[in-house]
């Protein structure tokens, strides 16, 4: 019978010490601070392709929120995904001018405990905020 406390205690411990350590912010807020991080200075504050960056590329930058609207109205997560990490190339854009985000990513979380993980991560948090700008 003394097994079920120290149980609850160990569970309650671990708990704790795991909640401690989480991120809390959400996908929406994490994905806008890198957002205005790695994709501003291209794609513009608000997503519309005009940062200030935009004039000196060879293509301008996508109106990031039209994606839904060119895409049927469906926002893709699963191609915004592999466009940010890099795994899809679009072959009517033309070499790539948008960076690898998902090697940069990835160089960014070496060391750190799940690091195998951090890319993926940046690029879910960067695609959950993509979603919320879409127009109609």
């Amino acid at each position: 019978m003394r097994a079920a406390p120290l149980f609850g205690l160990v569970g309650a411990l671990l708990f704790t010490a795991v909640s401690g350590c989480e991120d809390t912010r959400t996908d929406e807020v994490r994905g806008g601070e890198l957002y205005r991080r790695y994709c501003a200075s291209c794609h513009g504050v608000e997503g519309r392709g005009d940062g200030p960056l935009a004039a000196s590329l060879n293509q301008k930058p996508a109106d990031l929120t039209t994606l839904a609207k060119r895409n049927g109205g469906k926002f893709d997560e699963a191609a915004v995904m592999m466009t940010i990490d890099g795994r899809l190339l679009v072959a009517q854009h033309g070499p790539r001018d948008m960076p690898v985000w998902g090697a940069i990513f990835a160089e960014q979380h070496v060391g750190k405990p799940f690091a195998i993980y951090g890319a993926t991560v940046d690029a879910r948090a960067l695609a959950d905020y993509l979603h919320t700008i879409q127009t109609n």
